[in-house]
């Protein structure tokens, strides 16, 4: 059976999620649809491209998964169909697809065939009109090559890019502000996975962390800790508190990091 995911920054208190979930199933009846998440920050692209990789890669082939953040509907920007991974993306060409597009094989289209929107087209509305019916007919069995032509020049936004600027110091940002006031930094795993048994200390807002716990629950209460997190990127906790609001900061804010 079809799997179609959803991901917007539309909350659940109006129409805008229902609406759409009906336009996919009258399209294809037979497709299961999954919301992954309606709660990101309204407007917030880089954040969500974050968020919605992070859910993305937890399924599997032939996932087709819809992700709407989209300040600029209604203007130029295009409908986008990405192929990557066994699995299709479909949503603006905003940057929201910006990790995907850069894995090894990953291709876009840039969706022209005007027969598959909903009739007639919402300037305001395309996570209805454009994308729902898109991700409907293409959990129907259309082919993506009825969707429109590749393209090369699809929006890829610099997220989470880490600079060195000396032997060893490093300049990073807060790719995400969870729920919880969790600062997901854009330090990985993959890349500072020395930051596990070395000493280190962490610039961000007006105060420095230097301490490493490997849970929520090791930290002691009002201090600031480093923690891995399961996305595989370094956080900045405080333990049941909001570390983002004790610095003042949001996603988008610079984090340095020193190391020996």
């Amino acid at each position: 059976m079809p799997l179609v995911t959803l991901t917007t920054d539309f909350g659940n208190a109006d129409y805008f999620v229902g609406a759409m979930k009906r336009v996919i199933l009258s399209i294809c009846p037979k497709a299961t649809v999954v919301d992954l998440t309606h709660e990101l920050p309204a407007y917030e692209v880089g954040e969500a491209a974050f968020v919605f990789e992070q859910a993305r890669r937890w399924f599997g082939k032939k996932t087709i998964h819809v992700a709407v953040v989209d300040p600029g509907v209604g203007s130029l920007r295009r409908p986008l169909l990405v192929e990557v991974d066994g699995q299709y993306l479909i949503g603006p060409d905003n940057g929201i697809f910006s990790t995907a597009l850069g894995k090894p094989g990953a291709k876009a289209r840039a969706i022209t065939n005007e027969k598959l929107f909903l009739k007639p087209v919402s300037a305001t509305f395309h996570g209805r009109d454009v994308f729902a019916a898109c991700a409907g007919h293409l959990a129907a069995g259309l082919a993506p090559a009825k969707f429109g032509k590749l393209v090369k020049d699809a929006l890829r936004l610099n997220l989470g890019t880490n600079q060195r600027i000396s032997k060893r110091q490093w300049s990073g940002s807060i790719l995400r502000v969870d729920r919880f006031g969790n600062l997901v930094t854009s330090l990985s795993l993959a890349e500072f996975g020395w930051l596990a048994d070395r000493p280190f200390e962490l610039v961000v807002g007006f105060e420095k962390v230097a301490k490493r716990a490997t849970h929520y629950a090791e930290c002691e209460y009002g201090e600031l800790y480093a923690v891995m997190g399961s996305a595989g990127f370094l956080e900045i906790v405080l333990r049941e508190g909001s570390a983002a609001k004790r610095l003042g900061v949001a996603s988008g804010a610079p984090v340095d990091v020193t190391g020996w």
